[in-house]
């Protein structure tokens, strides 16, 4: 009994000396979380040590040790025989943030399906209803979320689990194609997003398009709002407004949000247009986290995962013949094959391919040598050359697009196409 107390003691000063200089705690230190499917949360980690980093995080049923009052051990306090698994790093979306001198980690804690079913088997076997979230990090701190069963109800925060955008034909059917076709000045189907959810709250947002030659989205720019940390929710890129919505979700799971009416996607100007899906952060009890500097008072709508865009080409009837009748597995879309055009930033595009973790953008002269070379993500699938490109006006070149793995082997090329660049 003695050597029992003894070592608590010393546990609890090794504690201590850890917590001066490491991550202080979390907020919300408990939220409620869906009994089944999957839940995502937004979390403070507050006051990290210039130097901490934030590593990985995993899910137990049980601890070793009470929870102390800020939620922070400086050992593994998980019940080793109760390992439910990893958050992938997939779905990590943790981001630095803090003003005013104090550092801080925005984390969204997503909970897949599995981890929940596990959760909720153990419950049936008797064990309690509740479960843990534990981030490791590089000062040796472990902290601790405490994740209670509640069903994904009225009492759990807003966040969205599943976003599929698409086009509606007069048939009803959701169309998901890599890419609509649509000849200058005609009428596009109607827009929709088919969305599953947990909790309950305002989903508030607009719907924007980005027009050709605009610069793409990036990862950061198609998260919702409540994602990022406050201080970067208005730094991402706007594009043209086509309408506002704001609608309260009961706490079904699942619904269907109607695109545009008032002012449809424009199809005057040929080229690739992108359809934005534009989630803005939404408050709500539920939804608040407390920043050790202030409170979040807008965390509903958060997701894992940037929003899905969708995609529509408009151009004549010639080159959407030509866009359509390309079978290679890499597919381009512009510049056409000798295409003649303006002296102007010349904007290359096309669709995606399976499986590629990158694509090269190779342009070259008529012989052989590079002109451009860059590498681009997938799910862009559009790069703006520099300016200067244009100065090579009048001459033969030609492009091409490569699909490469992980590792930076070749997956697929495209066949070249050549264009030119009109002199002014």
């Amino acid at each position: 009994m003695r050597r029992t107390a003894t070592l608590i003691a010393l546990l609890s000063m090794l504690l201590a000396l850890r917590q001066a200089d490491a991550v202080t705690g979390v907020n919300p230190s408990g939220v409620n979380v869906r009994t089944s499917g999957t839940s995502t949360v937004f979390l403070t980690f507050q006051n990290l040590d210039p130097n901490e980093e934030a590593m990985e995080s995993f899910f137990c049923g049980d601890l070793i040790a009470p929870l102390p009052a800020n939620q922070v051990f400086s050992f593994n306090p998980c019940d080793p025989t109760t390992i439910f698994g990893q958050m992938p790093s997939s779905f990590n979306q943790a981001r630095v943030s803090g003003t005013g001198g104090q550092r801080n980690l925005t984390d969204i804690m997503t909970i897949q399906a599995s981890i929940t079913r596990r959760a909720f088997q153990a419950a049936q076997s008797g064990q309690p209803s509740q479960f843990f979230y534990v981030r490791r990090f590089s000062s040796g701190a472990f902290v601790v979320v405490t994740c209670r069963m509640a069903g994904g109800g009225a009492r759990s925060p807003l966040a969205l689990l599943d976003v599929r955008v698409g086009f509606v034909n007069d048939a009803g059917d959701f169309l998901f194609d890599p890419i609509y076709p649509v000849e200058t000045g005609g009428k596009l189907p109607s827009i929709g997003a088919y969305i599953k959810y947990n909790g309950s709250g305002r989903l508030r947002g607009r719907w924007e398009v980005m027009l050709p030659g605009e610069t793409p989205p990036s990862e950061q720019d198609l998260l919702t709002e409540a994602t990022l940390p406050v201080e970067q929710r208005g730094l991402q890129r706007r594009y043209t407004f086509l309408e506002h919505f704001d609608i309260f979700l009961t706490p079904v799971g699942e619904v269907f949000l109607p695109g545009p009416k008032s002012i449809p996607p424009p199809t005057r100007s040929g080229g690739l247009h992108l359809v934005l899906l534009r989630i803005e952060a939404s408050g709500g009890r539920e939804n608040r986290s407390n920043t050790g500097n202030g409170l979040v008072a807008s965390t509903g709508a958060v997701a894992g995962f940037p929003m899905p865009v969708l995609r529509y080409f408009v151009g004549n009837e010639e080159q959407l013949a030509a866009l359509q009748g390309e079978e290679a597995d890499l597919q381009l879309l512009t510049p056409l094959s000798d295409a003649k055009l303006p002296p102007q930033p010349v904007s290359f595009s096309w669709i995606d391919s399976p499986n590629a973790e990158f694509y090269r953008l190779e342009v070259q002269d008529e012989g052989g040598a590079i002109v451009v070379e860059t590498l681009v993500r997938p799910g862009v699938e559009q790069y703006t050359a520099p300016p200067w490109l244009t100065q090579r006006s009048s001459e033969a070149l030609r492009w091409r697009v490569v699909s490469l793995d992980r590792n930076g082997r070749t997956l697929n090329a495209s066949p070249w196409r050549g264009f030119q660049i009109e002199s002014e």
